[in-house]
């Protein structure tokens, strides 16, 4: 569940677009978003409008896009990428970019309609980080950018198709990939097998960060990932956020790889204090933060992910 909107980004403060800032260099120092409320007089691109007609909008590196929907939560964001693409050439420093910092009082996660992105991603070829909240429709297509650095999925539920995709794209600068799974009950369909690509070590050349978080079948995935050549070229193992138990735990405790990263990051899991102990002596720094307990009702296992509806 997401319940806050972003703060900062990019280690930059947000703030929500009202009007034209009284000091052009405001555009090197904030990270502007967009967004409408249930009842709004005007629509995102409007704001988008507005943005591009203020001095110094040229200078803008990063933009968050939040609610764009209003009271139409089924509603994609079409006429705004539409926009987006149209003013690729008003935004020639544009690096960073975040769409759908939409929170649960807003829309649920799994409930954000997309898109194919595709003819964003084309129009913005500078573009190093690319940040999605949601999932329903949501397309990259036969993506081949030179210049991504950084792509974050977030979702309740990934759908298989857009792991295809990412899976055959062509993105030689990548350096950190998160991909936020979710369960079957809202669309994140895949399976270990279908994340194997990114476990070579030869899809993405500069990786050092991999996320495969956020699933219920978190303990399968350590066991694969434990094993995988990826790790040997990795700073960051991302494994957070889902239902890792003591099986997934004991299959890290076991790969040699796993010793060489910086960081380890399992926060929001479910594994025991002698297993957790094990971990924290392993060598890189590990994150074992937000420790949970199976829900108390019905049933063989209980555990839980961060973010599903």
């Amino acid at each position: 569940m997401f319940s806050e909107n972003l703060s900062e980004f990019k280690g930059q403060p947000v703030e929500d677009w009202t009007e034209d800032p009284e000091d052009p260099s405001q555009f090197d120092k904030v990270v502007y978003r967009l967004r409408i409320g249930w009842e709004h007089e005007t629509t995102v691109v409007d704001q988008l409008s507005a943005l591009l007609q203020s001095k110094g909008s040229e200078r803008l590196q990063s933009l968050v896009i939040g609610a764009w929907h209003g009271d139409d939560s089924d509603a994609a964001p079409t006429e705004l990428v539409e926009a987006l693409v149209s003013a690729r050439d008003r935004l020639p420093r544009l690096r960073n970019l975040f769409i759908g910092d939409i929170i649960s009082e807003e829309n649920e996660a799994s409930w954000i309609h997309l898109m194919d992105l595709s003819a964003l991603l084309s129009a913005y070829p500078k573009l190093e980080h690319l940040t999605v909240r949601g999932s329903i429709d949501l397309s990259i297509g036969s993506l081949s950018h030179a210049g991504l650095k950084e792509l974050v999925l977030q979702s309740g539920g990934l759908p298989v198709s857009v792991i295809h995709e990412i899976a055959t794209a062509k993105l030689p600068a990548l350096e950190h990939l998160e991909l936020w799974l979710g369960v079957p009950n809202y669309g994140g369909d895949a399976t270990v097998e279908d994340l194997s690509p990114f476990l070579s070590g030869t899809l993405f050349p500069k990786l050092k960060y991999l996320g495969l978080k956020n699933s219920e079948i978190q303990d399968e995935i350590a066991g694969v990932v434990a094993v995988a050549p990826v790790l040997a070229k990795l700073d960051v193992l991302d494994l957070s956020e889902g239902t890792l138990g003591d099986e997934g735990a004991r299959s890290l405790l076991g790969s040699p790889n796993i010793r060489k990263l910086k960081l380890l990051d399992l926060h929001h899991h479910f594994i025991s204090e002698p297993v957790q102990t094990e971990l924290r002596s392993l060598g890189p720094e590990v994150d074992l933060s937000e420790k949970k307990e199976p829900y108390d009702w019905g049933g063989d296992d209980n555990r839980y992910n961060a973010v599903s509806e």
